[in-house]
């Protein structure tokens, strides 16, 4: 009776946290350039390290899952939405190795290639669907986005991390590449009109792409020019216009972890924007605004995730019947 179990129903998107968690923990890295205390840019140090823990809890959790549940796995590795998520797993970890990542380590570098081998896999199966028409129209969501644009964005950060900045490029065109095939499926779905209910908290993911790109951007080619990532600042604000003028109807969906769709983007962008202080010479204060926002979100996600688990419903319920 598996359908039962609230194991067999454990979602995927939980991994979104970690996502989250490492994200901010590198914006707030970032600060040193203001010259804040210590003790605040420790911060960046001890969310990361809450990233570590959360991401060990749900790994030895999905392990579990696909032990005793595999047939559900496999349903769900099928899934448009689902299996997408499934990609947050290896990017969470690809976060781990850019904060923690050490250059030329050998076991950083075996860490990352087995996530990009995992994200290669499930970005392959978005794309296989996605060109051979057999992708539903009402299964055309941002979500699609994780397993190709953030596999060759982050793994390209990853990458250049670990002391290889010419494969770092060549992830990053890929990520460019894909972010251009998916964005004409996705954005023509979006102008179809609203999505349905269940997928609505996703809708975040939809900011990602050029936000992550511009930090990604930063990321491998340290010595480029604020103004090149002011224009990256500038795409990125296309999306954030769009989904914040859909704000009434995702904002009336009951909450759902599918929210934490925000905190990625947010945070990457609040990094992005530190990375143009430090190089194109704008105010500190407009990075303290841009870290100050992606951390009220997600703290806020934060907190009605714990509300969540404290009323016993962080993971969904059974279907009836």
């Amino acid at each position: 009776m598996h359908k039962t179990s609230w194991l067999a129903r454990f979602p995927v998107g939980l991994f979104a946290i970690p996502v989250g968690l490492f994200a901010l923990a590198g914006a707030w890295r970032r600060t040193a350039v203001f010259g804040w205390p210590a003790e605040v840019q420790g911060v960046g140090t001890t969310l990361a390290w809450l990233g570590v823990a959360v991401l060990g809890m749900l790994l030895v959790l999905y392990l579990a899952k696909c032990l005793r549940y595999p047939h559900t796995i496999r349903n769900e590795f099928t899934h448009p939405l689902a299996g997408s998520l499934m990609a947050l797993i290896s990017v969470s970890v690809l976060l781990c190795v850019v904060f923690f990542g050490e250059p030329f380590h050998t076991g950083w570098l075996v860490l990352a290639l087995s996530a990009l081998a995992l994200q290669g896999v499930i970005a392959v199966r978005v794309v296989a669907m996605l060109t051979t028409a057999s992708l539903p129209v009402a299964s055309v969501t941002p979500a699609l986005y994780i397993p190709p644009v953030a596999g060759g964005l982050v793994g390209a950060m990853a990458l250049s991390t670990l002391g290889y900045p010419g494969w770092a490029a060549l992830l990053f065109g890929m990520g460019l590449a894909s972010w251009g095939l998916l964005e004409v499926r996705v954005l023509n779905r979006l102008f179809e009109g609203v999505m349905p209910e269940p997928l609505r908290p996703t809708i975040g993911v939809e900011m990602a792409p050029p936000a992550v790109a511009t930090l990604a951007a930063a990321v491998i080619w340290p010595t480029l020019p604020g103004d090149v990532l002011i224009i990256g600042l500038g795409l990125s604000s296309g999306p954030i216009v769009a989904v914040m003028a859909r704000y009434k109807w995702w904002s009336k969906v009951p909450f759902a972890i599918g929210f934490w769709s925000f905190s990625f983007p947010l945070a990457a962008l609040s990094g992005a924007v530190i990375e143009v202080v430090r190089r194109g010479g704008w105010p500190p204060l407009v990075g303290g605004i841009a870290l100050a926002v992606s951390s009220s979100v997600i703290a806020f996600l934060t907190l009605k995730t714990l509300q969540l688990l404290a009323r016993g419903k962080l993971i969904p319920p059974p279907p009836p019947g």
